[in-house]
């Protein structure tokens, strides 16, 4: 167990064996990684064993924990009251890998789709349990702080296993319970494009840069330096910076070094591809994409198979199509948090796993992630921050489960965007944790 000094902090590697399939626990292992965080003043015995413990879980799915660079960002503050355990969720960081280069020792497509069907929140969850009971004793209690897709993982937690939990905070991260996967993405499709909206509106010149864009490729066949292809929907999925609070200037001077002069006619720019890549490949995270759409499988929400949702429901905002937007002469729309089969074609971290995420879609009858009837007679506190018009998760499912969970109190702001926990310098963690002690 490696420990290890950053600025203002000391820090603890963890490794934990746990079951693959809890419902199995004497059957196959695999290993979940955590890093423990505790201020440098807090470091002697005595003083760190009596620190509570807090949680910390990662949106996604697919993320890793944050690698910390010290005592930076919401870290500062969570280090005044506690130790914190930051959770490389199962498959992802340094917990046992699942990418194209480690699923096929697995056997086949279906071989593999069964073995992902245990990375969701619940399996995350139950490796919760375990940790908590490996560190805290039987009956010891942490705190959660659940950003975006941690935070449905923390409501699986209230939902199933809230003897654990001392009090909880979600940022950004109320899921809908009872929403299907297309119910996500046909309430996601105007969030985008009001998004594009208000970007355009800001750098009008972006406009023409984008529909230009377009067409030039749909025109040319256009390579990523990594190999992967920029195809003109590849391109607009970079519609998924207009979600956080500085994206929107990201993605603008992204955009004016698109084109350089070519002999004949202006080339896409070595220097917009290199930085297109870096927000475009799935290389570091293919979880996401491979599982993002059965996250929200619940046979309590439909049976059916989750099947492409993203891209079937694309189909009912035609708004959304380059090939009109051309031809009609206006604005080319970026889209945002959705994954399309195509991307499994166009990017060579998901291309091996294409019949895996294929099998994946057409999985039904997912196990149940939330229990309403639990959530409605919840004990343990909870704050919620909830971004008014969150791009990623859609704040009338936030509100609407806010309201299901008893006791659970939100603090609804447009100070911030999806990313106000990594960019608010503690104050969106410190709020939330003054909501749960009745200070505000």
């Amino acid at each position: 167990m490696a420990v290890y000094r950053q600025p203002g902090t000391v820090i603890t590697d963890h490794t934990f064996v746990v079951p693959l399939d809890h419902a199995d626990p004497g059957g196959e292992r695999i290993e979940v990684y955590a890093r423990e965080v505790v201020a440098v003043g807090r470091h002697d015995p005595a003083d760190r064993e009596r620190l509570p413990w807090l949680l910390f879980l990662q949106g996604g799915p697919g993320g890793r924990s944050p690698r910390p660079l010290g005592s930076d960002s919401w870290l500062t503050r969570a280090l005044e009251d506690y130790r914190v355990l930051l959770l490389d969720q199962r498959g992802t960081g340094r917990s046992t890998p699942a990418t194209r280069q480690t699923l096929p020792a697995r056997g086949d497509a279906s071989a593999q789709a069964a073995y992902l069907a245990h990375f969701r929140a619940d399996s995350i969850v139950a490796d919760c349990e375990l940790i908590r009971r490996e560190l805290l004793g039987e009956d010891g209690r942490w705190s959660l702080l659940g950003q975006s897709y941690g935070g449905f993982c923390a409501l699986t937690y209230l939902s199933f296993a809230p003897e654990g939990v001392r009090e909880a905070f979600i940022t950004g991260g109320l899921a809908g319970l009872r929403s299907s996967a297309e119910d996500v993405y046909r309430a996601a499709y105007p969030r985008v494009e009001r998004k594009v909206a208000a970007h355009y509106a800001r750098y009008p010149e972006d406009v023409a840069t984008v529909r230009a864009l377009a067409r030039h490729l749909r025109d040319n066949e256009v390579t990523l330096p990594g190999g992967g292809l920029l195809t003109a929907e590849a391109f607009q999925s970079l519609g998924l910076l207009l979600g956080t609070g500085t994206g929107s200037h990201t993605l603008h001077y992204l955009l004016e070094d698109a084109f350089v002069p070519g002999a004949a006619a202006p080339l896409v720019s070595d220097s917009f591809l290199a930085e297109a890549q870096s927000h475009l490949s799935f290389a570091g995270n293919p979880l996401y994409a491979v599982l993002h759409e059965s996250i929200y499988g619940q046979r309590s929400a439909t049976r059916r198979r989750t099947g492409w949702a993203a891209e079937a429901v694309r189909a009912e905002f035609p708004q959304f199509d380059v090939d009109k937007a051309l031809a009609d002469d206006g604005p080319v729309l970026l889209t945002g948090e959705m994954i399309y089969p195509w991307m499994f074609a166009t990017d060579p971290a998901l291309v091996p796993l294409r019949e895996t995420a294929d099998q994946l879609a057409l999985r039904g009858d997912w196990p149940d992630l939330y229990d309403p009837e639990r959530l409605a007679r919840n004990e343990v506190p909870v704050a919620a921050a909830v971004y008014h018009d969150d791009m990623y998760v859609d704040t009338a499912d936030s509100l609407a489960t806010a309201r299901a969970v008893r006791g659970l109190r939100t603090w609804v702001t447009d100070e911030y965007e999806h990313d106000g926990l990594r960019v608010s310098g503690g104050r969106v963690l410190d709020r939330l944790i003054r909501l749960v002690r009745g200070e505000v």
